[in-house]
């Protein structure tokens, strides 16, 4: 198997399990987290023996919490369109998130965009964006509004409280809920049901929800920035929030009101 720096990637019994391997940020991703993790599901969607994906995150803590705040800080959001989310989405095979802990930003998205989600019954799910300065934006959040709905997709970007899993199964985000000592069963369970079906009809499937909201896609992050905001990253509110966040104080956003 090929060796990565940030993810860990590994084959058994038709599933392929794509793991960021971060557990000291929480499992935080930079550029080259998200370049591994394209390169992986490149791998898994050429492999003719590979009829699952599922994305986590290493330990119990968390699955991904998004951005590492230090990357973001040295201008690591700058240009970047999160295509990870596009080559889930895209890809003609099943993917499962995994979510075995915290699950904000960033790590939401990646949740949100699979096409299953299993998830620990400890899990907590949220976004951070506006929080930190990060300038979200494109089909990266609108996306959510078909998952949960508008109203639930605008309280989750724009009111930045935090929900348990039971609460996102009620919204409809998460499609099991389970202790963690079961997770690994669960998503084995899951995957084990769309192996027994037919790959063809599964990536027919898959090609039909995509065709729904395709008309969203070319909507990216940084696409919306240059026509709304094309400075952003140089008037000194994104770096607001991102120190805010490591020196641990609350931002202040009134210059940019």
């Amino acid at each position: 198997m090929k060796d990565y720096k940030d993810i860990l990637y590994g084959v058994k019994d038709s599933v392929a399990t794509i793991t960021i391997n971060r557990p000291d940020s929480l499992n935080a991703f930079t550029g080259d987290t998200i370049d591994e993790m394209i390169d992986a599901i490149k791998i898994a969607t050429d492999d003719r023996d590979v009829g699952v994906l599922v994305l986590t995150g290493v330990g119990e803590r968390a699955f991904c919490v998004g951005g590492d705040v230090k990357w973001e800080a040295d201008g690591g959001l700058d240009g970047l369109d999160f295509p990870i989310n596009q080559m889930i989405i895209r890809c003609p095979k099943p993917v499962i998130a995994r979510v075995n802990g915290y699950s904000i930003g960033g790590g939401n998205h990646l949740a949100y965009y699979c096409d299953l989600t299993i998830a620990a019954d400890h899990a907590i799910f949220g976004q951070n964006g506006p929080r930190v300065g990060s300038p979200a934006s494109g089909f990266i959040v609108g996306y959510l509004a078909n998952v949960v709905g508008h109203k639930r997709a605008r309280e989750m970007w724009m009111g930045l409280r935090k929900y348990t899993a039971a609460e996102m199964l009620n919204w409809g985000l998460v499609n099991a809920v389970v202790p963690y000592a079961e997770l690994d069963e669960e998503v084995s369970r899951w995957a084990n049901d769309m192996l027994a079906l037919s790959p063809t009809c599964l990536r027919l499937i898959k090609q039909t929800f995509y065709d729904n909201v395709d008309y969203m896609m070319d909507q990216t992050m940084k696409k919306v920035l240059t026509e709304h905001a094309p400075n952003y990253f140089e008037t000194g509110e994104q770096q607001e929030g991102a120190n805010a966040f490591l020196e641990k104080r609350a931002p202040d956003f009134s210059p940019w009101r």
